[in-house]
């Protein structure tokens, strides 16, 4: 009984974890490029009283053991990355990608870093950066008479300067994309880093290799589903009650075997 007590307190430390999850995709509903999470779990070690296979005669064996399991724990937090829906905007500089990729961005640090966001906008030099005013990878920057800003689906960054027939080119969005984007680590405000888990980037041009293209005057929304979040939250809620019952259920019976001694 003393085991069970640890056991279904296991369960509810993991259903906790599972909640902080769930809350976390949910408040990130609005969330422009955010890819959902979702949380893995294993169970613990057993302690084996009776081993499968032991001898019990001459010529007989026990067709199974007794194995006593220690609980459950979490693993990882897996970000799916599903794509989201597209929502068109009308502004130039927001941008989504339809399929596989990133954008890549330039840290303070001089690091890298990529996001799904393509949220941009123009700062005092006239170079596409995020909201947070980090530039975009490779650098592109809108001349100040620019009167429109063209971006095909293939990153090909034109504009229209008075006077000039023709579009004039001033550079090209590359995506990067990874051998295991689920390795990627979370620095928070829609930015993500490399690990040794996620692999080294390969950088193309979109629509090649495999990229996404890019869409222009458009954003990804997050790729989480309210109700399969509320159901997930409702599983959790009454996994976490259940094991509560367990711990309950195991302290009466403790009670019982202290009451036999009066």
């Amino acid at each position: 009984m003393m085991r069970s007590l640890w056991t279904a307190g296991t369960g509810m430390k993991a259903q906790q974890a599972n909640i902080d999850v769930i809350s976390n995709n949910l408040s990130n509903v609005n969330t422009t490029g955010f890819k959902k999470s979702r949380t893995d779990f294993q169970d613990l070690m057993y302690q084996t009283i009776r081993s499968a296979g032991a001898a019990t005669g001459p010529d007989s064996k026990l067709p199974s053991g007794v194995e006593m399991g220690h609980g459950v724990k979490q693993v990882a937090t897996q970000r799916i990355y599903l794509q989201g829906s597209m929502q068109e905007t009308g502004n130039d500089l927001d941008l989504a990608i339809q399929g596989d990729g990133f954008f890549q961005i330039t840290m303070p640090d001089g690091t890298a870093a990529y996001t799904r966001d393509g949220t941009f906008k123009r700062d005092e030099q006239g170079r596409i950066v995020t909201s947070e005013g980090y530039p975009l990878e490779p650098e592109i920057t809108i001349p100040t008479d620019a009167t429109a800003v063209n971006i095909a689906t293939t990153g090909l960054v034109t504009v229209t300067i008075p006077n000039q027939t023709q579009a004039q080119e001033i550079g090209q969005i590359t995506l990067s994309r990874f051998v295991n984007p689920a390795g990627l680590a979370a620095l928070g405000g829609n930015l993500l880093k490399e690990t040794e888990a996620s692999g080294a980037p390969t950088e193309s041009n979109a629509g090649t290799d495999g990229a996404g293209t890019v869409q222009q005057r458009y954003i990804e929304m997050s790729n989480v589903q309210v109700v399969e979040e509320m159901v997930n939250m409702i599983v959790a809620q009454r996994a976490y009650e259940i094991n509560s019952k367990a711990i309950t259920t195991s302290d009466e019976m403790l009670e019982v075997a202290a009451g036999l001694k009066r």
